[in-house]
């Protein structure tokens, strides 16, 4: 008598000892209607038991021993069970070994599975014997692989018990991180509007103002995400060497991404155009539509729209034709060797001074560009809208009002001249012959 009641003061040491033991917080499967629910020591003794699972189902619960919690002894014994299930040979039925009153094993294909103690008689108020036939049947159940469609209900009862299970303990963390989600995106939109603000009185370049904004809105994402995964419970040391690992993979295969995000920023922050801005890029020639983190993209004069990503912009030669909002052009055109090229030079300058939105200053000027071989060419300089539209249209109409003020003036705008000189050749000018007339 003095042993029994040692022995159960030191099952109850043990069961408090592993009180906190991961996996032990489970309550047993449903017994059948003739056997008694677990008996113990402590009324909340349910949390000292452990799963027996057969291909990822649990079959029935066991509970500790004097020398061994539930979690270890249900470990051992879910080993032997797979051990056996991985081999391809056929599976006997569970059989039982009884070994005098106080003990019995469960043995399939003749290994032992587990050994029935007094302990489980009494945590279950059931004799070793009708405990070891309860769980020998169970065991057998589990073994004996049902039919499809029940093998997937059953798997898929599981896999949502297990879900619930785990989302229940999880819910406040769950319910933290959400929140923290929220007030991250409530607080992400206040932060963009305010940078976004701050930008257009400070920058007063819509592409920056755009960066800016992006940029805040970004950042506190990213601060908000953190905070969230540490809610989870996120171990970050883990992370970040995981991250350390796998860096050079990421980094080689997030090249072309990563060149073109930085380019994106070296551009928003350089500002070598704007939008609206008419550029050439390469062999494309457009108005600059829109300026993201990752391309820029261009709409060609002809309707195209082109997408050009920010590493190809940022390594390009680029053309700024409306950096500026006055653009110069000319118009060359030749007069007779024998014209007057100061007079000449009065008309031309009077005739581009006349037309409308010819800029005054700086002033239109005339300039003897090439004394060719049969005219001598006036190239006349002026500056005008750099809008690609206005600047054609008035280089358009100032060629026409000075060659109408030539023509006015009757001064010769000769085509080219060529001669022709034959050497030591018996053929003779004065033997040129006309072809006779067509009948």
């Amino acid at each position: 008598m003095i042993r029994k009641q040692a022995g159960r003061t030191l099952l109850i040491g043990v069961l408090l000892a592993v009180n906190t033991a991961p996996g032990l917080a489970q309550a047993p499967e449903p017994l059948p209607t003739n056997v008694k629910a677990p008996v113990s020591a402590s009324t909340n003794s349910s949390v000292y038991f452990a799963d027996i699972l057969v291909r990822g189902r649990p079959a029935f619960q066991v509970g500790s021993l004097a020398d061994i919690d539930a979690t270890q002894r249900a470990t051992i014994i879910n080993r032997r069970i797979a051990s056996i299930l991985s081999r391809s040979e056929s599976l006997e039925t569970v059989k039982v070994r009884q070994q005098g009153d106080k003990v019995a094993t469960l043995q399939l294909n003749q290994r032992v599975l587990m050994t029935i103690t007094q302990q489980d008689s009494e945590d279950y108020g059931l004799t070793v014997q009708a405990l070891a036939k309860d769980w020998a049947s169970r065991l057998n159940q589990a073994l004996n692989k049902p039919p499809l469609a029940i093998d997937v209900a059953q798997r898929l009862q599981t896999t949502i018990r297990d879900v619930g299970r785990n989302t229940i303990e999880m819910l406040p963390a769950l319910v933290g991180a959400l929140i923290v989600i929220i007030a991250t995106w409530l607080i992400a939109i206040g932060v963009r509007y305010v940078a976004f603000r701050w930008a257009q009185q400070t920058e007063g370049d819509r592409s920056t103002e755009i960066l800016i904004g992006r940029l805040g809105y970004g950042g506190v994402w990213i601060i908000g995400t953190v905070i969230a995964l540490g809610v989870l419970g996120l171990d970050f040391g883990a992370l970040l060497g995981a991250l350390g690992l796998t860096s050079v993979a990421i980094g080689f295969s997030l090249k072309d991404v990563l060149s073109n995000y930085i380019s994106g920023v070296i551009l928003l922050a350089a500002r070598p155009f704007r939008l609206g801005d008419q550029v050439v890029i390469e062999d494309f020639e457009g108005t600059i539509k829109q300026v993201q983190l990752r391309g820029t993209t261009l709409k060609t004069y002809d309707g195209r729209v082109v997408y050009i990503p920010n590493q190809e912009v940022f390594s390009a030669s680029i053309t700024n034709n409306t950096a500026s909002t006055r653009r110069r052009s000319s118009v060359t055109v030749g007069i007779d060797y024998e014209a007057d090229i100061s007079e000449a030079i009065q008309v031309i300058y009077t005739a581009v001074a006349k037309v409308d939105l010819v800029e005054i200053s700086p002033s239109p000027e005339v300039l003897v560009r090439e004394l060719a071989a049969s005219t001598v060419n006036l190239e006349a300089r002026f500056w005008v809208n750099s809008q690609r539209g206005e600047f054609l249209a008035m280089t358009s109409e100032v060629a026409q009002a000075i060659k109408e003020a030539l023509q006015t003036a009757q001064v010769e705008m000769p085509s080219d001249i060529c001669t022709l000189v034959f050497r030591n050749s018996p053929f003779q000018p004065n033997d040129m012959q006309p072809y006779p007339a067509p009948r």
